[in-house]
């Protein structure tokens, strides 16, 4: 079936990624000589290759990041029962974490040397429930326009049969480094 064998990539990707930073630079946040120079394309697809560490927060909420190109970034998540509500469903809030995640690191992929962002708006629409079948979701984030200034992008979270489950849009401000 498409969405077993889409599933098996993904898992496939997920555990060469993690093997990599588990060899490589772990998990934790990049010292400033660490980065000194580069771009943000360059940061993300070095952290994918194992050579700069995996921010903790992925570790702690079960996702990461498995792809990252220009003007996007791809985050692969693993729903469970560490992520529910009390009402016993997905936290709202993981899904935006994921979203917003995936599109600012899209928006980083465009940061020269010495630039920064961050988030100032991030919306978020939950269209359908994440199922306790579900064993990954994807939140892909794509830039629409990046400036001097600020920069948006737009996401989707789904399963790997296409389902849709979110989709978010998000205006990052764009400044210089310190």
């Amino acid at each position: 079936m498409a969405g077993e064998d889409t599933l098996a990539q993904w898992v496939k990707q997920e555990e060469e990624v993690l093997a990599r930073l588990r060899a490589g630079a772990g998990w934790g946040v990049s010292r400033p000589e660490q980065v000194a120079g580069k771009s943000g394309l360059e940061m993300m697809q070095a952290m994918l290759r194992g050579e700069l560490p995996g921010p903790p927060m992925m570790k702690t909420l079960d996702f990461c990041l498995v792809e990252a190109g220009d003007g996007h970034a791809i985050f692969q998540g693993r729903p469970g029962p560490g992520l529910l509500n009390p009402m016993g469903g997905l936290h709202g809030g993981w899904y935006a974490t994921l979203l917003d995640s995936a599109m600012g690191c899209a928006v980083h992929t465009r940061m020269p040397p010495g630039r920064a962002y961050t988030t100032a708006e991030l919306s978020v629409n939950l269209v359908r429930g994440v199922g306790t079948s579900v064993q990954r979701v994807r939140a892909e984030g794509r830039v629409l326009h990046c400036g001097r200034q600020l920069a948006t992008a737009e996401g989707k979270l789904y399963g790997p049969d296409g389902t849709l489950f979110a989709h978010a849009t998000t205006t990052c401000l764009v400044f210089e480094a310190r």
